[in-house]
């Protein structure tokens, strides 16, 4: 009977042991769980550089192309009338002096009349001067006689040339038909014209738009945060759908001060040019801009900015291949960059992917 109570005590006793061992182990596996970065997950994220103060940027924006302002001409109804033979088409290549259309008009009429009767009226005047200057010099007529002719002359001069210039300016034909001529070479981008079309005397829009293609626009839209980023003079690269292979280069020959009070974005206008034609207006374009900052901060892309409880952090990987937790204050923001005012210097490395997690797994 003490034998077998001797052997439970005995048995008790071992199995204590193993619960107190077992609770020791399960104690240093929790307390050796930690989380690390190893090598091979730091060969697979994605690391930026800090760059320093005054560095090149590089800014991505939309664009459209258009035509060069400066080298095209707006084509605008000088008489009405009914539009006789249209002689282009959209699209068409002009020479400067070609006709594009004719318009038969009573106004020009009126305008060939008027300059027919002036013309008369200075050889009138013309002759009233010489026979007023004879009778002068005889004695048979006043000074005052003399220099109301001199006026008259003046007078019926000027409306001659008046005459004569207005017909002209409408294509100075004296058959009532009005000559729409190019006034540079290029091609037709716009048309609002047709045969038989009538114009009336208040037609305000414009009948033809010719430029000339060698030299386009791409202009471009920049939001308010990003505008101290460019200034003009700054190289850019230009791409288009339609040719993705194809790179143009050019410069921001202006940037505008005004801005769209919709979308809240400013233009500014990239000279290209174009040769071959490739480009069209209406296309729809990427523009690469290379700015060297002004701002005076290191900065970073936004991917590696963490935002948690009220305070910025980035992950920075130290030379020695550790992955440590960095507070930071933010200076200034723009689409492409994160300017860092403290927290930072330039060449650090800074984790730009998995950042969540990795800030999760280390802050616990």
């Amino acid at each position: 009977m003490y034998f077998s109570s001797s052997k439970n005590y005995v048995l008790a006793l071992v199995v204590v042991a193993i619960s107190l061992q077992r609770c020791t182990t399960a104690s240093e596996t929790t307390t050796n769980d930690k989380f690390e970065v190893t090598d091979s997950l730091i060969s697979k994220l994605t690391i930026d550089t800090v760059q320093s103060p005054n560095n090149l940027t590089v800014l991505n924006f939309s664009a459209k192309i258009t035509a060069n302002e400066d080298l095209q001409a707006v084509i605008y109804p000088m008489v009405s009338g009914t539009i006789g033979n249209v002689n282009v088409k959209i699209g068409d290549k002009v020479s400067k002096g070609q006709l594009l259309a004719t318009v038969a008009s009573s106004e020009m009429a009126g305008f060939d009349k008027e300059a027919v009767s002036a013309d008369a009226e200075l050889r009138n005047a013309t002759r009233a001067l010489k026979q007023a200057e004879e009778l002068y010099h005889s004695g048979l007529s006043s000074a005052k006689e003399l220099e109301e002719a001199k006026n008259d002359f003046t007078i019926k001069q000027s409306e001659a040339q008046r005459a004569k210039t207005i017909l002209k300016l409408n294509g100075g034909n004296t058959k009532g038909n009005y000559r729409i001529i190019s006034p540079l070479s290029g091609y037709i981008i716009e048309k609002n014209i047709s045969n038989y079309m009538q114009l009336r005397p208040d037609h305000e829009q414009s009948l033809f738009t010719v430029a000339d293609l060698s030299n386009v626009w791409a202009v471009i839209n920049i939001y308010e945060s990003e505008i101290a980023m460019l200034k003009e003079g700054d190289e850019v690269e230009v791409a288009v759908l339609s040719y993705p292979d194809k790179v143009y280069k050019g410069m921001i020959e202006r940037i505008y001060n005004t801005i769209d009070h919709e979308s809240r974005v400013i233009n500014a206008r990239v000279n290209i040019k174009n040769s071959g034609f490739s480009l069209k207006p209406g296309m729809m374009a990427t523009v690469k801009v290379f700015s060297k900052s002004t701002v005076d901060l290191p900065s970073i892309s936004p991917k590696g900015i963490i935002f948690d409880e009220n305070k910025n952090y980035v992950l920075v990987l130290d030379p020695k291949q550790k992955i440590r937790i960095q507070e930071v204050e933010i200076g200034r923001k723009t689409t492409d960059r994160i300017y860092i005012s403290k927290g930072l210097n330039a060449g650090d490395k800074v984790v730009a992917s998995k950042q969540v997690f990795l800030f999760e797994s280390l802050k616990n």
